[in-house]
């Protein structure tokens, strides 16, 4: 009797296995599971832009100036294995609508051009370079073609298709067909060179396109703004939100709303479809490839940010690589690829969970209790006992430790339910508030100042269900020692800072490299005129990447002529100010031989006034003016980057800027104009 009654003890003592909650929906496919857990992966824009300088072609250029001389689809991968990407997705037919596949149904194609004599397949080459080092191959498909004859009707829905099937049956697997939201406009569509609009909530019908995937290539995930596979984050920057959702309300949403990404690309709570954001950035400030921003790579800072903001947000990252004209990823692209790769890796290389004991508030028995938090294995999870939208779980490290980093991830395969939560820190014997947050889903990364503590909290206070988490990690990231910020004033002034307190700023006019024997920065450089200026931070051993300013004509002695004096904030070297009006005429004060001009919209956060297309005219009097250049910016209303216009050199003493066509319609928005005079 006395060791039944022992036996009965000991059970009612022991943790019983329990039962997984419910699911919530939406929920994501297994196939949505595998892309989001690939975190990181590569974009390529390398297509007839590339020869053309332009960012998006109007769909008459021909066939021979496509003609790579170095192409190695091989090397691009590598670089990409090497930075971490699990999968890379090519531009294989852009809105100009030339094809990087010999396309039956085309002869706007790869095919008619020099490379390779017209046997040349890039989709092919690089389809199998994925298949070497392990990569997953995924297209880019343009739905607008401004080439096309057949635009705008419905016979160009067959051949958009007919286009689909060749990428879908002739490369093995797609991991990611992408459709982007650029349709309709003006275009050369055979020789008609007209407008042709389109509406892009009905004209595809995507549902039946979308068919022809899910028959051919059944585990392919769908990008667009509304899904059904992924989603756009909404911007071009690479950032996803402070709350991310991955459900969507997919009834609502259409490729190109004007409205999407106010209202939509950040994902609902309540959204009726599991459709997690993509985040896409270029490495450069435009996507295809301009040789006038070989100095304009994203730094290590900028990247890193771009990496917490978009993976650390619940979002997969998308980095585009302009290859350039050979053919191959630019040597300075490739350097600073790799250099984020090594910096990842850096900072979490040390999980130190691995020298921590958990425990929770509640569990719902053995199987989901608190150590299946920290156990490395995504799969396993702590839960929440059903009913309770709250919990707690603490973590106990062996000795006291420096930590400015915290990672959590949900089981996304039961719903995404956590709503706020926060992570406190016990210093000094007082549990303080490190960190809020709202959604967290498959990934969430919180970096903050380095702190010590043998015991950290996660507090979930908010959940639409049962939260779960299956994974916590906690590192300790070494600082980044970031390149200076240049600025420089109307006048010609320049200005430098860090962030940091404490560093030197050591720089060089010349050209060469800066280094810790460089001059320091002391707030007494102009440079009026122009010039090449390189600036690092040095802080003892330690120094920071290289900024790069390469500075034209000042605006110091301009004047515009033709508007009040609001005008002068398009003119006076502060991207945060801005001017609206359709026409600028600036007296440059002196006779200068001019090779082309730069224009930045506002930057403010609600923009507006974008100039799709403009005329550029000079003249030597205010009198007499000649056309210099017209055309348009293609994607600024996605990317609002400093738009650079070369033209054949002139003799100019007034400039003058007309805004035929803005984006929205209102008047254009300057932050920015200013002169090309360096060749």
């Amino acid at each position: 009797m006395k060791k039944l009654l022992f036996l009965l003890i000991l059970f009612s003592q022991c943790k019983q296995p329990g039962i997984a909650p419910e699911a919530i929906g939406p929920l994501p496919s297994d196939a949505q599971v595998n892309y989001q857990r690939m975190e990181f992966n590569g974009f390529v824009h390398f297509n007839m832009n590339t020869f053309s300088n332009m960012e998006w072609g109007y769909g008459d250029e021909s066939p021979s100036q496509f003609n790579p001389t170095e192409l190695d689809a091989e090397q691009w991968v590598s670089i990409m294995k090497d930075a971490g990407m699990k999968g890379v997705i090519i531009t294989a037919k852009h809105h100009d609508g030339f094809c990087l596949w010999p396309s039956a149904y085309t002869e706007h194609s790869i095919k008619n051009s020099p490379y390779k004599d017209g046997k040349g397949d890039i989709l092919r080459e690089l389809s199998d370079a994925c298949k070497k080092y392990g990569l997953k191959f995924g297209v880019y498909l343009s739905p607008w073609d401004r080439n096309h004859a057949d635009y705008g009707t419905p016979e160009y829905i067959t051949y958009f298709r007919n286009q689909l099937r060749e990428l879908l049956t002739n490369y093995g697997d797609i991991f990611e067909v992408w459709f982007d939201g650029a349709n309709g406009g003006d275009g050369y569509y055979g020789g008609a060179n007209e407008v042709r609009k389109v509406d892009k909530l009905t004209y595809y019908d995507w549902e039946n396109t979308y068919d022809i995937i899910r028959e051919l290539q059944p585990e392919a995930i769908i990008f667009s703004d509304a899904g059904p596979g992924c989603r756009w984050i909404g911007n071009e920057h690479g950032f996803a939100y402070p709350t991310t959702w991955s459900m969507l309300v997919v009834d609502s949403v259409y490729g190109g709303m004007p409205e999407y990404g106010s209202k939509y690309s950040m994902g609902q709570e309540h959204g009726t479809a599991w459709v997690p954001g993509e985040a896409d950035v270029s490495i450069r400030p435009g996507w295809y490839y301009h040789e006038h921003e070989d100095h304009k790579v994203k730094s290590l800072a900028d990247l890193m940010e771009i990496y917490y903001r978009s993976v650390g947000q619940n979002s997969t990252l998308l980095l585009n690589f302009p290859v350039d004209k050979r053919g191959l990823i630019h040597e300075k692209d490739k350097e600073q690829v790799l250099k984020m790769a090594a910096k990842i890796k850096e900072d979490f290389s040390n999980n130190l969970v691995a020298n921590a004991s958990i425990k929770a508030e509640s569990d719902r028995g053995s199987d989901f209790d608190a150590a299946k938090a920290i156990d490395s294995d995504i799969e396993t999870y702590w839960a929440a006992e059903d009913g309770n939208l709250k919990g707690s779980l603490t973590l106990q490290f062996d000795k006291e430790e420096t930590i400015n980093r915290v990672v959590l991830q949900e089981q996304i395969r039961l719903g995404q339910r956590i709503k706020t939560f926060n992570i406190e820190a016990n210093i000094n014997g007082q549990w303080d508030i490190i960190a809020n947050g709202t959604t967290v889903g498959y990934k969430r990364i919180f970096k903050f100042d380095p702190i010590q503590t043998k015991s950290l909290r996660i507090n979930i206070t908010d959940a639409r269900a049962c939260p779960t988490i299956s994974n916590i990690e906690v590192y300790h990231a070494p600082s980044l020692l970031s390149a200076p910020k240049i600025k420089r004033s109307r006048m010609g002034l320049i200005t430098m800072e860090i962030p940091e307190n404490g560093p030197q700023i050591r720089y060089t006019t010349d050209g060469s490299t800066p280094t810790a024997n460089s001059d320091i920065f002391k707030g007494n450089i102009r440079f009026p005129r122009g010039g090449l200026l390189k600036a690092i931070a040095v802080d003892g051993n330690r120094q920071s990447e290289v900024a790069i300013a390469d500075m034209d004509m000042g605006p110091g002695k301009w004047y515009v002529l033709n508007a009040g004096s609001s005008s002068q904030q398009a003119i006076d070297e502060n991207p945060d100010t801005w001017w609206a009006g359709n026409e600028l005429i600036i007296d440059l004060n002196e006779n200068l031989r001019l090779l082309g001009f730069t224009y930045l919209p506002t930057q403010q956060r609600y923009p507006t006034g974008f100039i799709e297309k403009y005329e550029f005219y000079t003249s030597l009097d205010g009198k007499i003016w000649t056309l210099a250049k017209k055309g348009e910016f293609g994607n600024i209303v996605n990317s609002p980057i400093k738009q650079s216009v070369k033209f054949d050199k002139v003799e100019a003493a007034y400039i003058k800027i007309k805004a035929i066509k803005t984006a929205d319609g209102n008047p254009a928005s300057f932050a920015e104009l200013g002169i090309i005079t360096k060749g």
